[in-house]
């Protein structure tokens, strides 16, 4: 009996914890998403210009 009262005491805290958080408002979550679809677009052209300036420099020495 004494595990139950434990998982209990442990879903009341969490949900307790639950009722404290504060949620963004949905401008700021619009906002946060397109800086996070930004970030990774810059990342992924950063990615590609590299494997293309690799891709030239490894077919340049191999066939030199």
């Amino acid at each position: 009996m004494c595990g139950v009262n434990k998982v209990t005491k442990f879903l009341n805290q969490s949900l307790d914890e639950l009722k404290k958080i504060q949620w963004p408002s949905k401008k700021e979550t619009l906002r946060l998403t397109g800086f996070v679809i930004g970030v990774s677009a810059v990342a992924g052209l950063l990615v590609m210009m590299f494997d293309y300036v690799f891709k030239k420099f490894l077919t340049y020495l191999l066939t030199k």
